[in-house]
Order: C-alpha cells, then sequence, then structure tokens
C-alpha cells in the first residue's frame, strides 16, 4: 500500500520504519525538516522536545525487537540502558532529541521511505473516505493516513471524534544540562537518576545520554509565587535550597544547556477512531500515538503508550492487509482494551494527587489509587511483588486489583509515604529565591 504519515516523531518514524520493511511505500510529512548539520536542533511544533523525558522498559523491548539497529546506534551517541535485578531493562536514559535525530537516521536509510516537508493544509477525501492529505498545496494520495502528529492534531481536527478527558493538574518547569568531564557522579535513587517527592511539588534529575541531565520541578501550578521559576536565576537558586539535588549543579559539576523551559496545558486525553454510533469517524485514517492517548508526564509513559501503539498497528495492517478499514476497527478495539486502561487510571491518580497536594490525607473510603498502592511496597514485600509487572508497564492497571486490599491495610496503619528532605513550601522557596 502506499501509506501517508503525518508526523516524523518517534510514532510516525518507528510505523515509517516497520511498514517500509514490509514493502508498503511510506510518505512520512512533518513541518520540521530536520536536524540541522551543525549546532542545535529546535524541534518545530513540538513544546516537550527538550523537555526531560522518560523512555522506559517496554521501549528497550520493542526496540530490541523491531529496530535493533536504531537501538544500537542510540546506544553508540551516549545513551545507556539500566538493568532490573532481573536483568530486563528499566529504562533507556536518552534525550528526545538524540533519539529522534537518530530514528529519522534510520528512516531515512530505509528504502520505500520518504521523508517531506511541508505543513498539512488538510485531509483530502472523496466524500465517503480520506484518500490522502494536501501539503503546502499538493496533493499526497494515500491507501491510508496515519495521524501520527500528537493530541492538537489540526489538519484531522474537524473529522476526528472529540476527545475525552481533562487537564491533568500539574505544571513544570524543566531545565537540560550537561556534567563536565570527571565529575563526580551525583546522588541517585532509581534507574532514573534522583526522584524527590514533596508534600505539594515533586523535583526529580533525569540522566540522559552523553553526560546530560535534566532537573523537572512539577507542581499544582495554583500558586503564582511559583511563575518565578521561569527565570534561570530563581530556578537555580531553588535547586541549590533543596538537598541532594543541589548536588548535581553545584561548583563546577555542569553547565546548563538549555534556557529554563515551562511546561503547561497538559491533559488526560483518549480518542477512539469511532463516531458516537460506533462507526468509524475518518474512513480511510487512523489516528496513533498521542492523537489517541496522553496521560501526565511526571509518569513517563507517553512514548512506552506510543510505541505500543505502533508495534500493534503494524501488525494489525499485516494482517488485514489493504482492508484498512477492519484494520481501524481491530485497532480502535485492542486500544479499548490496552490503551484506555492507562488514560483512566491517571485521570484518578491525578485527582487524587490534587486533593492531598492540597493538604488531604490518604482517603481509604475510596479504591486507592495507583501510585499509593506502588508505594506502599516499600513497607510490604507482597505489595512490591505484585505491583512490579504494573510499574513497568507489563501489566494493566487492574492487576493492582490484586494487592489493593494489602496497601489499604498498610495506610490503616497509619502509615504515609515518606516526604523527601527540603523545603516544604515551593511559593516560599520561589520568594526567597527571588529575593536573594
Amino acid at each position: 500500500m502506499q501509506i501517508a504519515i503525518v508526523g516524523a516523531g518517534p510514532t510516525g518514524l518507528y510505523l515509517a520504519t516497520t511498514l517500509a520493511r514490509r514493502g508498503h511505500r511510506v510518505a512520512v510529512v512533518d513541518r520540521d525538516p530536520g536536524p540541522p548539520r551543525s549546532g542545535p536542533w529546535r524541534r518545530r511544533g513540538v513544546m516537550q522536545f527538550e523537555h526531560a523525558h522518560t523512555f522506559r522498559g517496554p521501549v528497550v523491548d520493542l526496540l530490541r525487537e523491531d529496530m535493533p539497529d536504531f537501538l544500537d546506534r542510540l546506544v553508540s551517541a551516549g545513551a545507556s540502558i539500566p538493568t532490573m535485578p532481573d536483568g530486563r531493562p528499566a529504562a533507556l536514559l536518552c534525550r528526545r532529541s538524540t533519539f529522534e535525530a537518530t530514528m529519522r537516521e534510520v528512516a531515512a536509510e530505509r528504502p520505500g521511505i520518504d521523508l517531506v516537508t511541508g505543513h498539512v493544509d488538510r485531509t483530502i477525501d472523496d466524500g465517503a473516505r480520506v484518500r490522502g492529505v494536501q501539503v503546502d498545496g499538493r496533493r499526497v494520495t494515500a491507501d491510508l493516513v496515519l495521524d501520527a502528529s500528537g493530541r492538537a492534531s489540526r489538519f484531522s481536527a474537524g473529522i476526528r471524534p472529540r476527545a475525552i478527558g481533562e487537564p491533568c493538574g500539574v505544571a513544570y518547569v524543566t531545565r537540560q544540562y550537561r556534567r563536565r568531564r570527571g565529575a563526580d557522579h551525583p546522588p541517585t535513587n532509581s534507574p532514573i537518576g534522583l526522584s524527590l517527592a514533596f508534600a505539594r511539588y515533586f523535583a526529580v534529575a533525569f540522566l540522559h545520554d552523553a553526560r546530560t541531565f535534566s532537573i523537572t520541578i512539577a507542581h499544582d501550578g495554583r500558586d503564582p509565587r511559583v511563575r518565578a521559576l521561569r527565570h534561570a536565576h530563581v530556578f537555580e537558586s531553588v535547586v541549590r535550597r533543596i538537598p541532594r539535588l543541589r548536588e548535581w549543579i553545584d561548583g563546577a559539576a555542569s553547565e546548563p544547556m538549555t534556557p529554563v523551559l515551562p511546561g503547561g496545558r497538559l491533559h488526560n486525553g483518549y480518542r477512539g477512531q469511532c463516531d458516537e454510533h460506533g462507526a468509524l469517524a475518518a474512513p480511510g485514517m487512523i489516528s496513533v500515538g498521542d492523537a489517541v492517548c496522553t496521560t501526565t508526564p511526571l509518569a513517563g509513559r507517553g512514548v512506552t503508550l506510543a510505541l505500543a501503539q505502533a508495534s500493534r498497528l503494524t501488525a494489525i495492517i499485516d494482517h488485514h492487509g489493504a482492508d484498512v478499514d477492519s484494520a481501524a476497527m481491530e485497532f480502535d478495539s485492542w486500544c479499548t482494551s490496552a490503551i484506555r486502561p492507562w488514560f483512566d487510571d491517571h485521570r484518578h491518580a491525578d485527582a487524587d494527587r490534587l486533593r492531598r497536594w492540597a493538604g488531604g490525607d490518604v482517603d481509604l473510603t475510596r479504591p486507592l489509587p495507583s501510585d499509593l498502592i506502588v508505594a506502599a511496597g516499600a513497607v510490604d514485600d507482597r505489595v512490591r511483588r505484585g505491583a512490579e509487572p504494573y510499574a513497568r508497564m507489563d501489566a494493566l492497571p487492574d492487576t493492582l486489583a490484586a494487592v489493593e486490599p494489602l496497601a489499604r491495610s498498610v495506610y490503616a496503619s497509619g502509615w504515609r509515604p515518606p516526604v523527601a528532605d527540603g523545603p516544604v513550601d515551593l511559593g516560599e522557596l520561589c520568594d526567597a529565591s527571588v529575593a536573594a
């Protein structure tokens, strides 16, 4: 088939590579021309491009199976793969820019892939089906259009089903650094770096490739004083006042690579392929990746969910061939059972986190959210073992039901997740840093 993919991010490039390998002709359309020959890549249209990313263990599993050459190139570029005690990959430590630039190189070398630079104006249809896309006034016809352009896709806004969801109640700022050669390794408490949970905010240092890392501070966005974190001198001052986190940037250990970058307007959202009557909303087009599901970035599940979709969609297209409507219906059914549960899980967990950030206690009159169940594993090994498949995303959220009563007993005893040592009130901390 001739396939047009809108969006040359990880989802679109993964699909292009795996589909071209199976003999399809693929045109990948994106308004960004790709990385320059020299200098940093200022990716157009991707707000989070230079923000911290977590590539979870299942991403490594998929890449080892479908794109091993790409994974090898990432490791050669400085990415690393920490492992769990059982030897399975825990994560891929890598910047989004490195990940995407390397994937684009691999796609560009693959016969059957045409990387098209341009703005997608709209879909082309014959009144019954989508037959391609219009790119800067030029027609790109296709037997199948894959919308991998993200949650805020505009070219298909008029024909896609309405999304369900709401803001996830988190805002953040992040900055990227590079550790100087020979500098001591900073303190860590997880495979991805250092995660510090305070009563009303999170502070996280994410390890990346080639001695780079990001520091991210996430909060509920309600305190106007916290907006000052967008200023570099305030951000640096705040980080230096947080124990253990300060060691990541103290002295001559590292140097900043980016400005302080804000992240906002974040949503938990889900959109299937069908309209309210159960019929395909746009026959001839399939939405995939963030165009189907977005979740709170705090959990770092976005790329994992997107590539899981891309892998499954490739297999479904293999099975159905030119019967793209059957492929779309099967993919929609699979997403309902395999992707939507993560969206529902985030909605519940985020609402409860916001309540606790506002001063509420653990509510034992309602089902515990997933983050509290996982946290209880710190003191009950049965909970830890039962929650591990969920935590690695090897099992769906409903598998936590088996250990929820055990976690509930932990909280009924009075135990609460420990709070990191450091400043309690982020607003006061910002005020002090502004005045410093």
